[in-house]
């Protein structure tokens, strides 16, 4: 703690060392542990090195005094402020796990804490310490001692993990194993049986009692008074703890050393095998939430996982502060699921203002933090590349966190940052592909509109140039010739504006659609009206239902979309084609087809013809290309009225388009 946040921070960017230092850093419980850390981080400062900091452990953690975990959870969090990665590791060989993990690892140092204790005996075993020294050769090892406190602490720890419960239950199943030990003891001797069949059996039954019962001092029990029993039921004389034969007294400490050892290693299996099944189980959270945050498609599924897997890993409740569109923290998520925001949580009163400043700064606050420390629960900030998301708040109730559940907790809630920023960047891209878009659009436009606008601009132009100079000489004829040319640019020009104001009315969602009930053929009528004027020139046919077909359309708009479709016909098809009009009604939909005998449109142009600025390469007759608006158009009206629009090839020459609207049923009262 001594050491600047600044200098922290560049810790953390060491995250691979160029000149292969690494160096290992070993946790512990003990409140001079962050003195050990601290010494670790300034070498790994000192020698541009990588640090990790790794915890073993023990299969009897859950035996641990609250003190102890929280002492714990605080040097894993100094560890990781001070740019170390954090490593847990179970098992009750500390030294030799280290050691083979600096081996792995490739750690060329190991900074470790030691106590002031010697050796009291010559055959006490050696300190863990040493140890590590002689398990790890290859690395150079520190040892940062600790003070004559922590050394009366770490006893007083080991007096606090003898916490023996005692049940009715577990007493009732020992007496019970023991009589059948004993039971199956007198059997075998009227069998006449040697003695060690019985001292096995007797083994046997600690070995059950050590694997069926949750105290171990009922394996200690169990031993004493199986070797009582055998005394007492299977020695001379019998029926007393008095022995004729001294080597019983050999065969009595044998028994009970060996019954020890079997029930101290079921015990230690047992413990083993929960702590496993534990571990398993936390592990599984973090994977399915993984595989859940890859499927979820918005930021509340997101939130919703997230919270959902802290409450099933914690067995607590979980609220959620979530980001507003105003990029603001809002207020506790309340969800309708007993899961979420139990009102029999203890909740902090000032619990808005905590998660306003974990949002503000980017760190954990709450229980055991250094700000607000005396609040109820934990609230960490959903945050990743300096943008934070929200807050999470875990309801402690009273009950702390365990290291191993701390390290998945901030695994779930970095799967759930990971997550939150990958659709944010999946909507920028969307976003910046739309602008991209755009851009494309309006270049598009601008540059058909540059080309193809000049024609008609020229001769309208040159038109009137020729009417102010030379009017007077101009017959009948020529004058009626050059109006009506002007007449035919002018229209082409107010056809191409309509047509762009009305597609970027429709691509923007302004187009207000006013519908109402119409005959689809009164439409069609209608649209022949005022189609281009060389459909004299074209044999048009017209095969209307003899029905009545209502839809529900706006009427300006499909009359615009048939003049488009017949026009498209007339321009690209040669003098004299057949053109024809068709309707028909095949449930649920209207169909009108716009037939022609011309060229026909080439495979390689139908995947594009409804895109916006496609003219492909046809010829056109008046020498007037368009811009590739009217077939877009068409493809954007009928699908704003939930019908659609095709391309098909008509035999045995020619094309066909046909659109669909959906079909509107009256009532008599209509």
């Amino acid at each position: 703690m001594s050491r600047s946040v600044n200098m922290k921070e560049s810790r953390k960017m060491k995250d691979v060392p160029e000149n292969g230092e690494r160096i290992l850093v070993c946790l512990s419980s003990s409140p001079s542990n962050q003195k050990v850390i601290d010494a670790a981080a300034g070498m790994a400062e000192a020698f541009h090195a990588a640090l990790t900091a790794i915890y073993v452990k023990p299969a009897n953690y859950d035996s641990f005094s609250e003190n102890d975990k929280l002492r714990l959870q605080d040097n894993i969090r100094f560890a990781e402020q001070n740019g170390a990665t954090v490593i847990t590791v179970i098992g009750n060989d500390v030294p030799i796990q280290i050691a083979e993990y600096a081996r792995t690892s490739g750690a060329t140092k190991i900074v470790i804490g030691r106590s002031g204790a010697k050796k009291r005996h010559f055959w006490s075993t050696t300190t863990l310490t040493e140890q590590i020294i002689l398990n790890a050769p290859e690395a150079d090892v520190f040892i940062i001692p600790d003070s004559a406190v922590d050394i009366k602490l770490q006893s007083r720890r080991l007096i606090l993990m003898q916490n023996i419960r005692p049940t009715w239950k577990d007493s009732a199943l020992t007496l019970l194993f023991m009589a059948v030990s004993t039971g199956m003891g007198l059997l075998f001797t009227m069998f006449d049986f040697s003695e060690a069949n019985i001292i096995t059996v007797f083994i046997l039954g600690v070995l059950i009692i050590a694997v069926i019962t949750v105290s171990p001092i009922y394996c200690i029990v169990s031993s004493l008074v199986s070797v009582l029993l055998f005394n007492w039921f299977f020695t001379e004389p019998r029926l007393s703890f008095h022995t004729y034969e001294p080597e019983y007294v050999v065969t009595f400490a044998i028994m009970l050393v060996s019954s020890l050892i079997t029930g101290t290693l079921a015990n230690k299996l047992k413990e083993n095998a929960r702590q496993s099944a534990r571990e398993a189980f936390r592990a599984k959270v973090l994977f399915d939430t993984n595989q859940l945050l890859q499927k979820a498609e918005c930021a509340d599924d997101v939130i919703r996982i997230t919270a959902q897997q802290i409450k099933t890993l914690s067995d607590r409740d979980v609220a959620v502060f979530p980001l507003t569109q105003d990029k603001e923290l809002g207020d506790a998520m309340e969800l309708d699921s007993p899961q979420y925001n139990d009102k029999t949580s203890e909740k902090d009163e000032n619990e808005a203002e905590i998660a306003e400043w974990v949002f503000a700064n980017r760190v954990a606050a709450g229980t055991h933090t250094e700000k607000y420390d005396k609040a109820k629960s934990i609230y960490y900030p959903i945050s990743m590349n300096g943008y934070c998301y929200g807050v999470i708040a875990v309801y402690l109730n009273g009950r702390n966190l365990e290291t191993f559940e701390y390290s998945v907790l901030t695994s779930i809630i970095g799967e759930c940052a990971l997550a939150l920023e990958s659709l944010r960047n999946a909507a920028e891209k969307e976003e910046a592909a739309i602008a991209v878009r755009n851009e494309q659009l309006r270049s598009n436009l601008l540059r058909s509109i540059s080309h193809d606008i000049r024609t008609p601009l020229t001769t309208i132009s040159g038109n009137a140039d020729n009417l102010l100079s030379h009017y007077e000489q101009l017959d009948t004829e020529t004058l009626k010739q050059i109006f009506t040319d002007i007449y035919d640019d002018t229209e082409w020009l107010i056809n191409l504006v309509e047509n762009l104001l009305s597609i970027s009315r429709i691509e923007n969602g302004k187009m207000d659609l006013h519908l109402s009930l119409e005959v689809v053929n009164d439409v069609i009528e209608e649209a022949l009206r005022h189609v281009d004027k060389n459909a004299d020139k074209h044999h048009i046919i017209v095969e209307l239902s003899s029905d009545v077909l209502l839809a529900r359309m706006d009427a300006r708009l499909i009359t615009q979309v048939v003049i488009n479709l017949i026009n498209n016909a007339i321009k690209n098809t040669q003098t004299g084609s057949e053109i024809k009009i068709s309707s028909e009604h095949v449930d649920p939909y209207i169909y009108v087809h716009i037939e022609d005998n011309g060229p026909g449109i080439a495979d390689s142009m139908k995947p594009h013809i409804f895109d916006m600025f496609y003219t492909g390469s046809n010829s056109i007759s008046d020498g007037r290309r368009g811009v590739g608006l009217g077939l877009a158009l068409c493809k954007s009206i009928v699908e704003s009225h939930g019908g659609s629009i095709i391309l098909v090839d008509n035999y045995p020459t020619g094309c066909c388009f046909t659109f669909s609207l959906p079909v509107e049923e009256v009532s008599i009262n209509e």
